[in-house]
């Protein structure tokens, strides 16, 4: 059943801010915000791959969502966040636009539609988040690197995977489903046998993959 989200256009979102838009390219590890900075402002990408990622006070890194081309960064400065609750960090090329707060507010006063839109994608980001924090919290670390091998892989975007990223460290997809290094190897390993994924300076995932996320 196609969502009110589906009628999101990045031509018209574009069009629907006018002033405090800036265009920037980030390479991959170059901070597009820092936790703590203020939240002033937000950002869409358009194209690359980026996390969000949360410290805690012993230096502990925990990884909130992955997001690509069509999603926001830093919404959360529009309900009244003074300070950035994550970090937000590119795992490959970037290009993100950046729009001032009062900006975006401007246009979702002034155009009650592409707020709905704008409010439905909220919604549907929030239960990606929700379904992140249960795969954390029950699923084996081997079916956590196969569901964000398929995220990565842009899975469930008419049904294909494709050749995913460049020079993804195995160190990252650890930091990622919060296991070890060794443990993502082994994985990666086992994925590469039995040809769900394959992988020599990009990674390719097939869609033989999701049979270990829906195994029991």
């Amino acid at each position: 059943m196609k969502t009110i989200a589906d009628n999101f256009s990045e031509q018209n979102f574009l069009s629907k801010v006018s002033g405090g838009k800036s265009v920037a390219k980030y390479k991959p590890k170059e901070a597009i915000f820092r936790q703590g900075d203020p939240a002033d402002s937000i950002f869409y990408i358009e194209k690359g791959k980026v996390k969000l990622g949360v410290v805690s006070k012993r230096g502990k890194e925990a990884v909130v969502a992955l997001l690509g081309p069509g999603d926001f960064l830093g919404e959360g400065a529009l309900a009244g966040q003074q300070r950035r609750m994550f970090s937000a960090t590119p795992l490959t090329e970037c290009t993100i636009v950046r729009i001032e707060k009062e900006a975006m507010v401007r246009a979702l006063r002034s155009d009650p539609e592409f707020a709905e839109v704008f409010l439905a994608y909220v919604l549907i980001r929030n239960i990606r988040i929700q379904e992140d924090l249960v795969d954390q919290l029950f699923n084996s670390s081997e079916k956590r690197l196969a569901r964000v091998l398929l995220l990565l892989a842009n899975y469930g975007d008419e049904g294909k995977p494709e050749a995913v990223i460049e020079k993804i460290s195995q160190e990252t997809l650890a930091e990622m489903i919060g296991t070890t290094r060794s443990r993502v190897s082994h994985f990666m390993n086992k994925f590469r046998k039995l040809g769900f994924i394959k992988y020599n300076g990009t990674l390719e995932v097939h869609s033989s993959l999701l049979s270990v996320v829906l195994r029991d």
